[in-house]
């Protein structure tokens, strides 16, 4: 125990190195030794520690954390595990079904001990508790007893393992330390799913999906049986409803006997309820209609805690499909008008959701509008603009969404946009890829076999990771991490089993990768940059670009080892427009678009900036692009209360971290137009304000986000609601 209590002693000293406690902790740490033999004492030890922490002396969770994981380390010696038995470990867990057989049957016993001697366990030290806390209960392998089996620098060394398996044998050893370098130095982190997953016999490693609804029952029902699927495995959904026919439509012929989407939503709020995530929580989904639906109304009052129950969706999220048009209308007070999409094709000829203004002020989707509203044959509702923007406002500011989706920008900075379109978005608004729904064809008996038919459309699968900014920034490595990232990110599709075929078909078709950041705020405070500030937007403008440049050159470098993606020919990467249109003029842009339109690139989509509230815990920093919440808080789960103070909370750092519903909104609008302009998909972008925000003001910010050029906002974060964030995209 003694020995113990000296190793804890010195990894705490080490990591709390120029950092000042106010009573000597080793002393506080002796006072507790009589305390160590026993479960009971350590967890006393540690709820002390806890309640040390405050604003001016943050670090004592390092000293919890450190006490926290003596605990563990102990555990795993008694049952004879430990990081020096780690090839061991390995052959064990595979035997008890708790590993994945490819890792011992794609490395030799040779390779895995060799693996074992770059494991470097004082890494265990960066974690502050919460973070250690969140890892040892959600991420780390458990047995079937549910007891956690697996040391953190493990979780580490398997996730890189598993990815890169197929990597070539001469390089694979390297590039194995490459990842856990990046992985345990907490440069960077994997999706939730794929963290919790990668290397156990169970799980897939994809954060969100994307699914479009075929005016159809065969294809409503599809739909719902593939979100359970989803769902069932931890995914979050997206589900784009624009193709459905309002309420009072016709079917075969007859009129107003179509219920609308309300029914549909119904069921899939059915399924989200129904089909839990392993037994965890509840399946997520959100949904999005097109502005100009006739059932817009229903739509967004599906989630308010009032009204006729019959017609609410309280389970689901719900996002509103916005073209540059309809912002225009509410700008000028103008009316707006509302169509059933179905009547639109059967009298139009074309579908109005297919279309978008290709430049600002003109195009197709315009076009199409202007004619369907001059058409008499078409039923239409007019409505002034404003007043479903009120619609809109009032449901944010009661239940925190819908989610804006702008739809024209979206489509004109979509690089693939030669094979198909954007219509929405998914569960956390930062995955925007070409869309297009599954369509049912027949159904016949072949013998004993029921034989059914589809035509596979582009299901969109998001697979994340995100960089930590502060570490990252810190050190100097964001040349070295960005290539390793971009590898396991490319690796994940090939690792991944999905058990869609649609999905599967459309993530090897585009090969989507969504490089993201968390940390933001974090970076802010230790450089002294204020948040509302022109050298926040400034530095955001050029951190991304910087960013952006190191992704796009590793995907290139991928593509010439790997082969480019298979749309490639015809995209916006290939012709160079990608670059214009961002205005990458400079001669190191320039020579890459050289290098990509010679050798392509590796992944269709590239960057996307996730909430990953999760992860960025276990990394010690601020969760995605967002401001603090406060500069202390609780974080509540379902089994325990733990104080968190703002990463590398001191003098220094105390004024740079302003609360979030403090903040001008502006100036977060006004950094991610110019962090968006770097990224290809999309950032989750929420907007915080307090629960006596006037509606003018919060219309103000609604446009200054579409003119900044956002593609989507998230959720509107009011003072006076509580908003549980998407798991899956915790990346």
């Amino acid at each position: 125990m003694e020995q113990t209590l000296n190793q804890t002693a010195a990894a705490v000293e080490e990591k709390l190195q120029n950092r000042k406690l106010q009573a000597p902790w080793q002393a506080w740490l002796e006072h507790f030794a009589d305390d160590m033999t026993t479960e009971e004492g350590r967890n006393r030890a540690v709820q002390d520690a806890l309640g040390r922490i405050s604003e001016e002396e943050p670090d004592w969770t390092y000293v919890a954390a450190a006490l926290h994981l003596t605990a563990w380390y102990e555990f795993e010696a008694t049952a004879g595990r430990g990081y020096a038995n780690f090839a061991a470990n390995v052959v064990e867990r595979v035997n008890a079904r708790i590993y994945d057989e490819a890792l011992l049957n794609e490395y030799s016993a040779e390779e895995r001990s060799e693996l074992a001697l770059i494991l470097e366990p004082e890494r265990d030290f960066y974690f502050s508790y919460i973070g250690l806390k969140t890892l040892a209960d959600r991420y780390v392998a458990r047995t079937n007893n549910n007891i956690p089996c697996e040391l953190p620098q493990e979780r580490y060394l398997v996730i890189a393992m598993k990815l890169l398996a197929k990597e070539p044998k001469d390089v694979r050893m390297t590039r194995i330390r490459e990842a856990y370098w990046a992985l345990s130095k907490q440069y960077m982190t994997v999706a939730t799913p794929t963290f919790a997953n990668a290397g156990k016999r169970h799980g897939q490693f994809s954060s969100c999906f994307i699914d479009t609804v075929e005016d159809s029952l065969a294809g409503i029902y599809e739909t719902n049986t593939t979100a359970a699927r989803v769902s069932k495995d931890g995914g979050g959904l997206g589900i784009y409803l624009g193709k459905i026919r309002a309420k009072g439509s016709s079917i075969k012929g007859f009129e107003n006997v179509s219920s609308g989407v309300m029914p549909w939503m119904k069921q899939l709020n059915n399924t989200a309820v129904s089909v839990d995530q392993l037994g965890q929580r509840q399946g997520a989904i959100a949904v999005y209609l097109d502005v100009w639906h006739r059932d817009i109304f229903s739509f967004l009052d599906a989630k308010l805690n009032n009204g006729d129950e019959r017609q609410r969706t309280h389970d689901l999220f719900t996002g509103v499909c916005l073209p540059d048009l309809f912002m225009e209308k509410v700008e000028a007070r103008e009316d707006w008008y509302l169509f059933d999409p179905h009547e639109v094709r059967e009298v139009m000829g074309f579908s109005l959701e297919d279309a978008y203004d290709e430049a600002p002020g003109a195009g197709t989707f315009r076009k199409r509008y202007e004619a369907c509203a001059s058409e008499p044959r078409l039923t239409k509702e007019t409505v002034p603009a404003i007043e479903i923007m009120k619609r809109i406002m009032v449901s944010q500011i009661e239940t925190g969404t819908p989610y804006m989706f702008y739809r024209d920008t979206v489509n004109r900075m979509n690089a693939n946009a030669h094979a198909g379109m954007v219509y929405a978005s998914n569960l956390c608004t930062e995955i925007m890829q070409n869309m297009s729904p599954t369509v049912w064809k027949e159904e016949y008996l072949d013998g004993n076999e029921i034989i059914a038919k589809k035509e596979a459309g582009d299901y969109v699968v998001c697979n994340l990771s995100s960089l930590n900014l502060a570490r990252v920034m810190e050190d100097e490595v964001l040349k070295q991490v960005v290539p390793v990232q971009m590898r396991l990110l490319d690796r994940v599709i090939d690792a991944n089993e999905l058990g869609i075929p649609q999905a599967e078909k459309t993530n090897e078709r585009y090969r989507a990768v969504g490089l993201g950041t968390f940390g933001w705020h974090h970076l802010l405070a230790l450089k002294g940059i204020s948040w509302e500030s022109d050298a926040a937007v400034a530095y955001a403008d050029e951190l991304y670009e910087a960013i952006a440049y190191e992704a796009v050159q590793a995907s290139c470098e991928l593509a010439k080892e790997r082969g480019a993606y298979p749309l490639f020919s015809g995209s916006d990467w290939e012709n160079g427009s990608y670059f214009e249109k961002r205005g990458y003029t400079s001669s190191a842009w320039q020579e890459l678009a050289g290098d990509v339109k010679a050798y392509g690139v590796r992944n269709g989509y590239m960057m996307a900036v996730a909430p990953n509230a999760s992860t960025s815990l276990l990394a010690g920093s601020t969760a995605s692009i967002d401001p603090v919440f406060k500069r202390m808080y609780a974080e509540e789960k379902k089994d325990y209360k733990i104080p968190v103070t703002a990463p590398d909370l001191s003098p220094a750092t105390y004024w740079y971290y302003k609360a979030a519903h403090l903040i001008d909104q502006h100036w977060s609008i006004a950094q991610n137009g110019r962090r968006q302009r770097h990224i290809d998909q999309g950032i989750s972008f929420n907007m915080y304000v307090t629960n006596d925000i006037k509606a003018k003001e919060l219309l103000d910010l609604h446009m200054d986000a579409w003119k900044n050029g956002l593609k989507t906002t998230y959720y509107v974060r009011s003072t006076s609601i509580d908003i549980e964030d998407c798991e899956s995209c915790s990346s």
